[in-house]
């Protein structure tokens, strides 16, 4: 999967993460009293690659007032998304996600979250596989502070999104890959953005929602469904990049708010114009 992006290399030092929690009272039957449930999805970001493959070991979870070097007081999740552990972040885009698992945690406060990463990560360039390194310093699992009150008898969805394109550093000349990924927070009050894109032939189709100097980016699933999560509340800019076929398409004015969804127009892409003689 090609995101065509000419400036990627500038941002391959940076790694993105992303929690949200949402409440949700359909599935609360069932939870043990005092505790809440937690849910946690991946999802993914663009990257220049056609796949890439991490090891997800798992997911744990640190209530609040824990000590984090105390490794009994982290809650585990594993991972339901795959037997193997193996997941691939190009699949997660297009509002498509992996359940890593869920627990019940006691209700109050979420101080702490970590993924956990095995050793077998690798990336596919064609029919070409480039190891990934993971540096030692990971092997405890990537931290992100949370603090987040979660109350009693509740559901809570905590999604992480994984920027594959950002995670990745090439180390100089030697042709090696490294794999460093970090997490980034999504209040639970956060917008979203989501749309439909036709044709289908314009794929893929990377999608970017521009507000000031920042920038969130998905790609269109196989349907023409895309979708925007973790936002800020205000006007963006939303850029569609099909294929070379296919024409970008930039749409201004787009006025997000907190807790709700904007959902597009149906979008519909030109063809390039071929050349006349």
């Amino acid at each position: 999967m090609k995101t065509y992006l000419k400036n990627l290399n500038l941002l391959l030092l940076a790694v993105l993460s992303v929690f949200a929690l949402s409440c949700n009272t359909d599935d609360d039957v069932g939870i043990a009293e005092g505790k809440a449930r937690v849910n946690v999805f991946l999802v993914d970001a663009p990257a220049d690659y056609d796949a890439v493959w991490v090891e997800v070991i798992g997911v744990e979870i640190l209530p609040k007032g824990e000590n984090e070097d105390n490794g009994t007081a982290w809650i585990n999740l594993g991972n339901e998304a795959a037997e193997d552990n193996m997941i691939n972040l190009l699949e997660l885009v297009g509002g498509n996600s992996a359940k890593l698992g869920e627990v019940e945690v006691p209700a109050g406060e979420i101080s702490q979250i970590r993924l956990l990463l095995g050793e077998n990560n690798y990336l596919m360039n064609g029919e070409e596989r480039i190891e990934l390194t993971t540096p030692s310093a990971q092997q405890s699992g990537l931290k992100i502070k949370i603090d987040k009150p979660i109350l009693a008898g509740i559901s809570y969805d905590l999604i992480l999104d994984f920027d594959a394109g950002k995670s990745i550093v090439k180390a100089g000349n030697s042709g090696k890959y490294i794999l460093k990924p970090v997490l980034r927070a999504i209040a639970e009050e956060s917008a979203t953005i989501e749309g439909i894109i036709t044709p289908l032939e314009a794929a893929p189709v990377m999608v970017l929602g521009i507000i000031g100097e920042d920038t969130v980016s998905t790609f269109a699933s196989e349907n023409g469904s895309f979708m925007l999560r973790g936002l800020t509340e205000g006007v963006y800019t939303v850029v569609l990049e099909p294929n070379e076929l296919y024409q970008a398409l930039i749409i201004e004015d787009v006025t997000t708010v907190k807790g709700q969804v904007k959902t597009l127009d149906p979008i519909e892409l030109d063809p390039v114009a071929e050349d006349e003689d």
